[in-house]
């Protein structure tokens, strides 16, 4: 199977063979764990950034993450945790954060690509809490994930982000736009409570909206709602005179960023891609070489790795034949 790393930021994602964006091979020397992927920075509040980041596969397993502000480190988190709130900032301050991994053997990996987030300007005397996020609902998404939804909280000046909590654990923080979120990285056939919480720019927190449980299904069902969406596949000739399959697709809508994809071909793993810069947010695209003969007909579906490191569901297959006519 191939392994493609796309490190061109901003860019669709296309293969070399199709003359599209720049394309280097990912190299594993074995030794120090490799560098977090889909790691995001979002203003909490005046004061604080929520940083999240997708897990590191490695071998021995991750013993921390560890989190810098510019070049200090501003904290670490154990392993199995992808998230750090950094506290304590300054209001209406830009800020630059890059994430690291350290395995149980003490190895520091290299550092994340750098991202920016600026925290919200402090409230004037702001006392006022937001109300409770009302309307929360769920639905289990597999085995392995579970989809939550609530309506928008008021406050008297700005709501500008959401919490997520399961049992009294924080797990995540979503933007103010942002009412809806797929929840990740959970146990087949397990119980779980979840409750949602706006804060504002003066960081004053909501109370809880209303508790959600939800059981996860048995067996090791990713769930659809962790399929990518909108799949297509087409073909074309190219100028090589090879037969070339067009892939895009709708990423799914995860606690986190998707940057790793797997392309099944024919029922056996084909390609793996990697985005080294910004995945988009928007449609994905890859282009790859079927062969040289016309006529040869192929099933093609796509899964996504999940930002807690376990692979979600395949997308819809399609069958694309090499031609002319395609």
């Amino acid at each position: 199977m191939r392994r493609v790393v796309l490190r061109v930021t901003g860019c669709a994602l296309v293969s070399a063979l199709s003359g599209g964006c720049a394309v280097g091979a990912a190299g594993d020397d074995g030794r120090a764990p490799g560098a977090p992927t889909g790691v995001t920075a979002a203003a909490g509040n005046s004061t604080s950034v929520h940083v999240m980041w997708n897990a590191v596969a490695a071998d021995p397993g991750i013993s921390v993450y560890e989190v810098y502000l510019g070049a200090e480190k501003a904290g670490e988190v154990p392993g199995a945790a992808h998230m750090l709130d950094v506290v304590r900032l300054a209001p209406s301050t830009a800020y630059v954060f890059t994430v690291r991994a350290r395995d149980t053997e003490g190895r520091l990996g290299p550092p994340s690509r750098e991202v920016r987030a600026v925290t919200a300007a402090a409230g004037a005397a702001d006392r006022s809490a937001p109300t409770a996020p009302g309307g929360v609902s769920g639905r289990a998404a597999g085995s392995r994930a579970v989809r939550l939804s609530w309506s928008a909280s008021a406050d008297d000046r700005k709501v500008v982000s959401y919490e997520v909590y399961r049992g009294d654990a924080k797990i995540h923080s979503v933007g103010a736009a942002q009412t809806a979120t797929v929840v990740t990285g959970l146990r087949p056939g397990t119980s779980y409570a979840f409750t949602v919480r706006a804060r504002d720019a003066a960081d004053n927190l909501s109370p809880a909206g209303p508790v959600v449980r939800i059981t996860t299904a048995e067996g090791a069902d990713a769930g659809a709602d962790t399929a990518p969406a909108d799949f297509r596949a087409t073909g074309h000739r190219g100028a090589d005179g090879g037969y070339y399959i067009d892939l895009s697709w709708t990423p799914p809508r995860v606690d986190g960023v998707v940057a790793e994809y797997r392309i099944q071909l024919d029922g056996q793993p084909a390609t793996s891609l990697v985005w080294g810069g910004t995945p988009p947010r928007g449609t994905a695209a890859h282009s790859f070489y079927a062969g040289g003969k016309a006529g040869v007909a192929h099933r093609v579906r796509v899964r996504a790795r999940l930002p807690d490191g376990g692979w979600g569901a395949f997308s819809a297959e399609r069958t694309v034949t090499t031609g002319p006519e395609v």
